[in-house]
């Protein structure tokens, strides 16, 4: 067993228009899947960009929006998800900051809550 801190501030990414966004990475699963920290700032934005693969964001702590193709902007809190297929243009921002853990490669399937 290995114990070891993920919320260190490895680089800010500025790429995609991306403001107040820092990344650190925490595992690399195969040559294409790997699991990343990512830390938004209050105010601030994950640039609109396409999928380069499957993509599940993760959101730890704090509240957002993301929004997929069409632009329309979705409320998203802690303990809430969400997937963009390969090549779906996406775009994450938000008011008050948020921590998530982005998971990319693929394929992926995704498993929501059976209703009850």
């Amino acid at each position: 067993m290995r114990v070891f801190t993920f919320d260190r501030d490895e680089r800010e990414v500025t790429g995609h228009d991306s403001v107040g966004l820092h990344a650190t990475r925490v595992a690399q699963f195969t040559d294409t899947t790997r699991a990343t920290c990512l830390a938004v700032a209050p105010g601030g934005v994950i640039g609109t960009h396409p999928a380069a693969s499957h993509q599940v964001l993760l959101i730890v702590s704090g509240s957002g929006w993301v929004a997929g193709t069409d632009g329309a902007r979705v409320p998203v809190t802690a303990g809430q998800a969400a997937y963009w297929a390969p090549g779906e243009v996406h775009t994450t921002g938000t008011d008050t900051g948020l921590t998530a853990i982005a998971l990319e490669g693929g394929p992926a399937t995704v498993f929501e809550p059976e209703e009850r």
